[in-house]
């Protein structure tokens, strides 16, 4: 793949979906697809060729919930159909896959693809792989967000100079990764927990009416925790100052809950409540797991990848708080636009390899997101309804 002058899609897209990387340079035919089967979520990445008056080409990324697999195969079986007529004879088309999937249904994935050559590849050396492709090539990628600031996205400088740093990868359940360089020997699993996007969307299959993970996030948008949970100021009229704990932090998810001797009914509390406290309380608890085992580690950089996240605002902000009050300011919390499809990423890198960008690049200068926005929660949609395509500077 040629990566020189890579740079993030700004046309419009639909909530919740992920842009479109543009490879201005890419003119040759890529031969392989990439997917990423975790336990929720089925996350794809393919390149598609731009139109003869233009050069270069674009990679995609779409996603299928694991549950509706047969569709996911079906998708890729397309994609390959549409392009056997520019794979040049002698070449073979590739899927490359990862995840815990990619063993679960390689036999359903050869059989729906005949002709197509099915490798499995490696989850977490995937993962490190998409991540610093995303780092060190992509503009605009990386991100600290606190809705307290004016401008609540701040953009990280792209960089070659990313290590050591921790990658807490939140799926169903979340692995807690450590990478001090870029070898297949210079990263290691440190920590994990069972409670991450499954853990939530399960609860709020149970306690909810939602149908799916992004209507969740939507009806939670509208919730007050205080509701549900039973806070500092319940317990003590105040803060308690000598502590540090303001009236408003959490004492106990849940807290107000239980009533003794009396049975509670679910529909007796507001779905938005119930949703804003359980995701307040899946990710506070991602959020110390997280600052603890960097503390451990000595890390100061601390990147959240994962589909849980979706650019939603108030996700971000409870990670973001949570190691920045456990940490004293002294860690940030670390975002990516394109969160969920890391490893698909990797594995799709991982078929030939990459040619490094010259890094002449004046984006700074010539295109700064507009992030102000009244309503903090829709600053990501602020920013991705900009209708403009960031381009090098020998492609003005």
């Amino acid at each position: 793949m040629n990566v020189v002058g890579a740079s993030v899609s700004e046309a419009n897209y639909a909530a919740h979906e992920t842009r479109d990387i543009v490879l201005p340079n890419q003119n040759v035919h890529v031969s392989q697809i990439a997917v990423d089967i975790g336990g929720s979520l089925a996350k794809i990445v393919y390149f598609t060729s731009s139109t003869e008056e233009c050069k270069g080409g674009r990679l995609h990324f779409k996603k299928f919930e694991t549950d509706h697999i047969d569709d996911c195969i079906d998708f890729i079986a397309e994609l390959m159909d549409d392009a056997r007529h520019l794979t040049p004879r002698g070449i073979g088309q590739v899927l490359k896959a990862t995840g815990g999937g990619a063993h679960l249904y390689h036999e359903k994935l050869a059989k729906r693809l005949p002709g197509v050559i099915v490798q499995k590849e490696d989850e977490i050396e995937c993962l490190i792989t998409g991540l610093s492709f995303f780092l060190t090539e992509i503009p605009y990628e990386a991100f600290t967000y606190n809705e307290h600031d004016v401008n609540p996205m701040r953009f990280q400088q792209k960089s070659s100079d990313i290590y050591p740093y921790m990658i807490v990868n939140i799926g169903s359940g979340v692995s807690i990764l450590k990478v001090t360089g870029p070898g297949p020997d210079e990263f290691s699993r440190i920590s994990g927990t069972s409670l991450g996007g499954g853990t939530l969307w399960g609860l709020l299959s149970l306690l909810t009416n939602a149908q799916s993970f992004d209507d969740m996030l939507e009806i939670s948008k509208e919730g007050d925790n205080k509701n549900v949970d039973l806070m500092v100021g319940d317990i003590y009229g105040s803060d308690y100052t000598r502590h540090g704990l303001k009236s408003t932090r959490i004492a106990s998810s849940f807290g107000k809950v239980f009533k003794k001797g009396i049975r509670q009914n679910k529909d007796a509390f507001n779905p938005g409540d119930i949703s804003k406290s359980l995701l307040f309380m899946v990710s506070n608890n991602i959020g110390q797991i997280a600052y603890l085992n960097a503390q451990q580690h000595g890390l100061k950089r601390i990147y959240f990848g994962g589909c849980f996240i979706r650019g939603h605002a108030v996700t971000m902000n409870t990670l973001s708080y949570a190691i920045d009050f456990w940490s004293k300011g002294e860690m940030k919390a670390l975002f990516l636009r394109h969160e969920g499809h890391l490893g698909a990423t990797g594995a799709f890198l991982k078929h030939k390899p990459i040619r490094k960008a010259r890094h002449s690049f004046s984006y700074s200068e010539n295109f700064s997101p507009d992030t102000k926005a009244n309503n903090p929660s829709r600053v990501i949609d602020g920013l991705e309804a900009t209708n403009l395509e960031l381009r090098p500077d020998n492609q003005k």
